[in-house]
Formats: structure tokens, sequence, C-alpha cells
């Protein structure tokens, strides 16, 4: 494993018990139904989808899919989310399969998906055009990623300070911490460019077409500054094939 690949995996392997806990209480939220109307602007209806949630953390993404009746796939770097993924399905009472993975090379045979979903996971990734090559090829004709995501690297130092409740994250997370997500993301974001602009152009050098990008989802996700508000703005790509 890289270097870097290590050093997230080491990361998040600390913050699996909090953050299960955190997306069962999302799941449970308002917010459960305001990610599926944004999913929904995107996916087909009418039929069951098999759906692969791309850093799945614990589950939450493929929770939404599978509540709704799709075969849904999870797949993490970080074995202790997965652990975590799986007994979230129990107390959820939901299917779903979950799989420790890379998910710059997911090993699944070329158009098994209909759906590729994922939050906040491509900011990490250090080859990310290679990932969204690897992604065109596991979607069938006519499917779609759908990629939530944020410009960290640039919001690192320009974000306005917001006040957050004493519950929230960010909060509760040890200063260390902390510092170590700021460092992850200034290693990794140092060859990135500019996004989402960067991301479109690689997913049409991909294969990907209709490639849109919503900004105006922050506000609609992001209404109140509550557990599960986030500080930087993101944005959606959805990229079809």
């Amino acid at each position: 494993m890289e270097p870097i690949k290590h050093r997230i995996t080491h990361y998040w392997s600390h913050r699996a018990e909090a953050f299960q806990a955190q997306r069962l209480r999302e799941f449970e939220d308002e917010k459960h139904r305001r990610w599926l109307a944004e999913f929904n602007r995107y996916i087909p209806h009418g039929r069951t989808l098999r759906v692969l949630d791309l850093g799945t953390g614990t589950g939450f993404f493929a929770f939404v899919f599978a509540a709704e009746g799709h075969e849904a796939t999870g797949i993490d770097l970080t074995p202790d989310m997965i652990q975590r993924a799986r007994e979230t399905m129990s107390i959820l009472g939901l299917e779903a399969s979950f799989h420790v993975m890379d998910a710059e090379q997911p090993d699944f045979a070329p158009e098994s998906f209909d759906v590729l979903v994922t939050r906040n996971l491509t900011w990490t990734l250090p080859h990310l055009a290679e990932a969204y090559r690897a992604w065109y090829r596991l979607l069938k004709p006519g499917g779609v990623l759908i990629n939530f995501d944020a410009d960290y690297y640039t919001a690192l130092e320009s974000e306005e300070e917001v006040e957050l409740p004493e519950n929230h994250a960010h909060k509760l997370v040890p200063d260390y911490m902390r510092e170590e997500n700021d460092a992850i993301t200034m290693e990794v974001g140092a060859y990135q460019m500019p996004r989402p602009q960067w991301d479109v152009q690689l997913l049409v050098e991909a294969g990907f077409e209709r490639i849109t990008v919503d900004m105006g989802v922050y506000k609609r996700i992001y209404r109140e500054i509550d557990e599960f508000y986030n500080p930087t703005p993101i944005f959606t790509i959805a990229a079809f094939k």
C-alpha cells in the first residue's frame, strides 16, 4: 500500500466508531430524505438497480439505496469501516454487501453496476484520473456516476470560521486528529487541480458523457448548522456512460 493510502486508512480506523454512530443518526434524520432526493435527480426509476458505494465508510449511501429495494454494494480501504458497515447492516435490518477494497482499483467485472455513488472520497485519491477510468469500466452502458465532494485543499486556507454545535464531529475530534486530517488534505491536494473543473476534464478523458456539475446541492442538504453540517461547500458531479 502506498504511504499516503496507509496514512488515510490509519486515520479513518481511529474515526470508525464515532463515524458509525453519526451515520446511524443521519440515517434516521431528515438528511436521509434529502440525499435520496439528490440521487433521484439522476438515477433511472421503475426497476431494481445495482449500486456501488465507493468509499462507503460505514455504509450510509449503500443503506439509502438498500432501503429503496436496490442491490447495494459498498467498498472501503479501511477494514474497520467495513466491519462497522456490517454491524450497521444488522442494526438497520437491511441487506447489502461490503468489501475491503481500493476504490482506485475496484475488483469487479466490467459493466457490473447501474449506479456508482460516492461522498467525500475523491479528494483523498492520489490517482484520481486512474479511478475515473476504472469507474467508467464498471458502469453498464447508460449508467451514472454521482460524486459528492468539495475542493477541501483550497478551502483549508480560505474557508470562514463557522460556529459549530458541540455535538459536531469537528468539535469531538481531538486536535491531533484534526491536524492529521489537514496534513492529509495538503499532501493529496498539492497535486490536484482546482475542482470541480479538473474532475470534468478527467471524466471526459475517461470516456464519460452528459457531465453536469451542481453547486446548489450544498444549500439543499445542509440547510441547518447541526451535527451533520459540512462547513465546506460541496458539489455534485453526475456523469453518464
